[in-house]
């Protein structure tokens, strides 16, 4: 290649960079452009989401001129529809906003994603060593059962948090036994995880606590404050006294992309889950690689389960994971395989559990109907992503070693 055209080639590449740039600022201004009707800002005035609105519209167009169809066709739809959200706002009542959307729907909406995000951290280790873990729901529901349950007669939160880890480990190994040495399918696998840890849970729940339930003076894990962050407003009420887990959680998320981006281990993983067999040619156990990142996403996973009985909710109920392990693995998809851009889905999901159990005790509308909200969410968002996200290239295929 000439230097000419490798100058023109890099322009390119530039020239694109700032298109897709661009096409995120009218993404951004067209949910802030709702954002402002909505508290803490209230504004009033039409011409303010208006003025904001037109502005996302703009990049989004200039997004279209410049071929970045995708990104594009987002930011027109989301300035479009945060500027009618925003004017529709406006037209309500203060105080009925202020219930609605105010600090607490943002710390709800972090303790909705938080078990997600651990579930989704490991299932990203898992596919990007080339294994699908269809399994996070069982294996987050074992965890919230044997959590409680070893926090309930050790009398300590972290032996619960220990044995929800051990359990939730061992799910993921049967997982690996199958999907690795015995190269069943991954997905059905996964699925008899998920009905393993169903019924288990199920029967030892009653056989233990009958129809009494868990015991209500359970430790919990505590609650962490930050001095002076707690006393500043709004952002005090969000992040300011969180549990520990929630913080617990955002280091793994710091340390999932060191690992897998930045370390010779993180490599070896995307490696196997990418070429199998060229890793194994270069002295890469595959095998090694792929048990050692399944139990670990068993693990993590697990620990979302234990947060959502020992720390959340405080007590344990039948099949209460809810289908969360599937939106995680959703996440993961939405995400790319990324451990930030995933949380951000979790984010998301978050947000519109927090949104329906708020809108609920507001608006008075079917608990039935809005309970539904995360999930519709989750297939739009899959929708959004079919044919547009590619995972690790081997990731559901067994290897067989040479």
């Amino acid at each position: 290649m000439s230097v000419a055209a490798a100058i023109q080639d890099r322009s390119w590449v530039r020239k694109l960079a700032e298109t897709k740039t661009i096409a995120w600022y009218g993404i951004g201004l067209g949910l802030l452009a709702f954002w402002l009707a909505l508290p803490p800002w209230d504004v009033r005035f039409e011409g303010g989401p208006i003025a904001v609105g037109i502005a996302g519209l703009a990049c989004g167009l200039w997004a279209l001129s410049h071929d970045e169809k995708r990104l594009g066709w987002w930011a027109v739809a989301v300035a479009i529809g945060g500027t009618a959200a925003a004017l529709w706002a406006q037209t309500k009542d203060t105080d009925s906003l202020d219930a609605v959307v105010n600090a607490g729907l943002f710390a709800a909406t972090i303790r909705f994603a938080t078990p997600l995000a651990f579930a989704a951290m490991g299932g990203i280790f898992c596919e990007r060593s080339g294994v699908i873990n269809v399994g996070l729901e069982g294996m987050m529901l074992s965890g919230a059962f044997f959590g409680i349950w070893a926090a309930a007669w050790s009398g300590s939160w972290v032996v619960g948090i220990l044995m929800a880890m051990v359990f939730g480990g061992a799910l993921a190994l049967i997982h690996a036994f199958f999907s690795i040495h015995l190269r069943a399918d991954q997905i059905v696998s996964g699925f008899a995880i998920n009905f393993l840890a169903l019924g288990l849970t199920g029967y030892l729940f009653r056989y233990i606590y009958g129809t009494e339930g868990t015991p209500s003076d359970v430790a919990r894990i505590p609650t962490v404050t930050v001095p002076g962050l707690d006393k500043i407003p709004f952002i005090g009420d969000v992040i300011g006294s969180m549990s520990l887990m929630i913080w617990l959680m955002l280091v793994l998320l710091i340390l999932s992309w060191v690992v897998l981006f930045k370390t010779p281990i993180g490599l070896r993983i995307r490696s196997v889950g990418e070429h199998p067999k060229a890793a194994d040619t270069v002295g890469i156990s595959v095998y090694g690689i792929r048990y050692a990142c399944v139990v670990l996403s068993g693990m993590l996973a697990a620990l979302g389960g234990a947060y959502l009985s020992i720390g959340f909710v405080g007590s344990f109920n039948e099949n209460m994971t809810a289908g969360r392990g599937y939106i995680a693995l959703a996440a993961v998809i939405f995400g790319k395989w990324r451990p930030f851009p995933a949380f951000a889905a979790c984010l998301l999901f978050g947000f519109s559990s927090g949104l329906a159990q708020r809108l609920q005790n507001e608006a008075g509308i079917s608990s039935n109907l809005l309970q539904t909200l995360p999930y519709i969410l989750t297939l739009i968002a899959l929708i959004g992503v079919v044919g547009r996200s590619r995972g690790p290239a081997a990731v559901g295929r067994p290897y067989v070693k040479q």
